[in-house]
């Protein structure tokens, strides 16, 4: 009798979504869906690295760097502000450093004083 008060904590439309639900069954031809259902990941947990470097990833994948870019600055935002206790996983700090340096290499200009690529011509 009692049972009908309590929702089936196997029920997905009663949890949020999960931290790796973002590259779940992604396809390439439905990756507007894939980025769909990982904007509902990050805003169920807004806190967390892990959903915005993922985001960026799909975006990347999209050609969508400005965004890619985007998320990677604020997955490496959250990562210093997240809890050092218990320690992040080295892989996820690693793929969050990458792609911040992809995206700096993206939006950095060529010094006006490098060589060229063509070399001195000797």
């Amino acid at each position: 009798m009692l049972g009908g008060c309590f929702s089936d904590p196997g029920d997905p439309s009663t949890t949020l979504p999960g931290l790796g639900d973002c590259l779940r069954q992604v396809e390439m031809k439905k990756l507007e869906r894939a980025i769909e259902r990982c904007n509902a990941v990050v805003q169920a947990h807004p806190r967390h690295p892990q959903p915005r470097n993922e985001r960026a990833l799909l975006h990347s994948l999209a050609g969508d760097n400005r965004a890619a870019c985007s998320d990677s600055q604020a997955a490496a935002a959250l990562l210093e502000r997240f809890p050092k206790s218990p320690p992040v996983d080295p892989l996820l700090v690693e793929e969050i450093q990458l792609r911040l340096k992809s995206c700096r290499q993206l939006t950095t200009a060529p010094a006006g004083a490098a060589p060229s690529p063509a070399g001195n011509g000797a």
